[in-house]
């Protein structure tokens, strides 16, 4: 991100890393778990979080469906 006190960085970082902090990292005890375990339940939870998971604001379609409904996803 770029200079201190930046305050649209700071709604845009987040807003991107928000959710996911909220609903993957502080929902379980990650202490104990090696870091390919972890690293490997990121990334299904990252594809999950961009493929299946609804929103609201896209009209109950995942951001994935959303982008292919506009044309703009393979």
């Amino acid at each position: 991100m770029s200079a201190k006190g930046c305050s649209p960085d700071s709604s845009a970082r987040e807003g991107f890393f928000g959710r996911p902090e909220n609903e993957f990292l502080y929902y379980d005890d990650w202490g104990e778990v090696p870091i390919e375990e972890f690293l490997k339940e990121l990334d299904a939870y990252m594809h999950y979080y961009t493929e299946e998971r609804e929103k609201e604001s896209l009209g109950w379609l995942s951001p994935f469906q959303y982008r292919k409904s506009l044309g703009i996803a393979a």
